[in-house]
């Protein structure tokens, strides 16, 4: 743990003033102060990750989650003693690799217990999408459907971002997603049964 961060040595240090200067700004207004913070803690957030999950992928998910979480609290507030980032995050590591592991124990314990109700599909017996039935069904849709649905899923880009780009909504998008989703199932389904 000592390896981590030496949580005293670093507190009143710089982290702190970044913390301070994050917490005391309006939004958007600390952008370097924020990419201090996250240059000089994410690479021992990474370590912990390394040394506990002992996944590379896993270790960089867990830096990105800390480090956000981190920053959004000090934006809004949250953090009652921003001059004690250090050990906010040190403790945000230690609940997020305690939630991980408890997922893993639920599915472990799940799978034991229904494992053998469940059947592995054979793969060579699952319906193949046709992909010409799938772009030919792609065209059909409006413009701004199908424009949703490729940043959407071909691009994996979130709601919010999407919206940006095509001058809606997050929630306009979604529905624009769920209803062209709607649209393509039932002409994809359509071609199958024509087949």
């Amino acid at each position: 743990m000592l390896a981590f961060m030496d949580a005293r040595e670093h507190e009143d240090g710089v982290e702190a003033l970044l913390a301070r200067q994050i917490a005391a700004s309006p939004p958007g207004a600390a952008a370097q102060a924020e990419g201090e913070l996250y240059r000089r803690l994410a690479p021992r957030v990474r370590r912990y990750g390394l040394r506990h999950l002992r996944d590379d992928h896993a270790a960089a998910d867990l830096m990105q989650h800390v480090m956000a979480l981190t920053i959004e609290q000090l934006r809004g507030g949250a953090v009652r003693e921003p001059e004690r980032v250090v050990s906010f995050v040190l403790g945000a590591c230690r609940m997020t690799v305690l939630e991980l592991r408890r997922g893993t124990h639920r599915r472990e314990q799940l799978l034991q217990r229904h494992g053998a109700e469940l059947e592995i599909a054979d793969i060579a017996e699952a319906p193949r999408l046709d992909q010409e039935r799938l772009a030919d069904c792609l065209q059909r849709l409006a413009e701004r459907e199908r424009a949703v649905l490729l940043l959407s899923f071909y691009e994996e880009r979130p709601a919010q971002e999407v919206g940006a780009q095509l001058g809606l909504s997050a929630g306009n998008v979604r529905v624009i997603r769920h209803r062209g989703i709607g649209r393509l199932r039932a002409c994809v389904e359509a071609g199958r049964s024509a087949a």
